[in-house]
């Protein structure tokens, strides 16, 4: 585990966990290679430390089950008071809520690999500001030649039906994406990227079908049981959703 490379910048890290051996080990380990480390056993003793320590920290891994403040309360407490990334850590499946408002997780045993991964990413870069989504805003929504093609083919109502059932399976994706990188299955997120991307593709829906694409490539790339912006792929995944459905009654309305 101590495979990291040696850092030279001191990128400052607070460490939140209740376990003693999982936090003086982490600590160790960044310490070793070259990260400025602070710990806190508690969410409560992180808040007090968290706007007292020089440098403030760019990154914060927390553990995601911890006994009194913990979860996403932890989490909105620490935005409030640092613009560092959230990272969740956990030894179990992390529930989907904390997912959604982590900046990304790691599933307890993780690697080398995935934590250096995780941690040479800057606050500066992977904000989860709207600049951070993957949806590309000027895209269109539905390939309009595809939609000539089905219009041509069948009547609107049968070419609704169809958009209909894209958007219902894009949210059912959505929760299955999200369940996955819960358990941190990078396997099946690939697969359900590549799902989205024939599925729509063969739709017209153009803009999820590069999303799917975009899941798959992203989950073929990481390493060990970490996918970067996962709650970014998410939270584009159900825009994606919306987008398509608010396209369908200006151009297939029900009549």
């Amino acid at each position: 585990m101590f495979g990291l490379t040696l850092r030279r910048d001191q990128v400052a890290v607070l460490l939140i966990d209740d376990d003693l051996v999982s936090r003086e080990v982490t600590a160790t380990v960044l310490t070793l290679n070259g990260y400025n480390v602070h710990t806190a056993e508690t969410g409560a003793s992180a808040l007090e430390m968290v706007e007292e320590v020089k440098p403030a920290p760019e990154i914060i891994l927390m553990d995601a089950q911890m006994p009194g403040l913990s979860g996403t309360a932890l989490i909105a407490e620490l935005r409030a008071r640092s613009k560092a990334r959230i990272l969740a850590i956990s030894g179990s499946a992390l529930p989907p809520e904390v997912i959604e408002a982590a900046d990304g997780f790691l599933i307890k045993p993780f690697d080398v690999e995935a934590m250096r991964k995780v941690l040479e990413r800057r606050a500066s870069q992977s904000s989860r500001s709207a600049t951070a989504s993957m949806l590309e805003p000027d895209a269109p929504v539905i390939n309009m030649t595809v939609l000539a093609q089905m219009r041509a083919l069948m009547p609107e109502a049968a070419v609704r039906q169809i958009y209909r059932a894209v958007v219902s399976d894009l949210n059912q994706r959505a929760e299955a994406l999200e369940a996955a990188l819960a358990k941190g299955d990078i396997a099946e997120a690939g697969s359900i990227g590549h799902a989205i991307k024939g599925g729509c593709a063969m739709a017209g829906a153009s803009q999820a079908a590069r999303l799917g694409a975009l899941i798959e490539r992203a989950a073929r790339s990481a390493s060990g049981n970490q996918l970067d912006d996962s709650a970014v792929l998410v939270a584009d995944l159900r825009a994606a959703a919306r987008a398509l459905e608010s396209m369908l009654e200006p151009e297939l309305p029900a009549g």
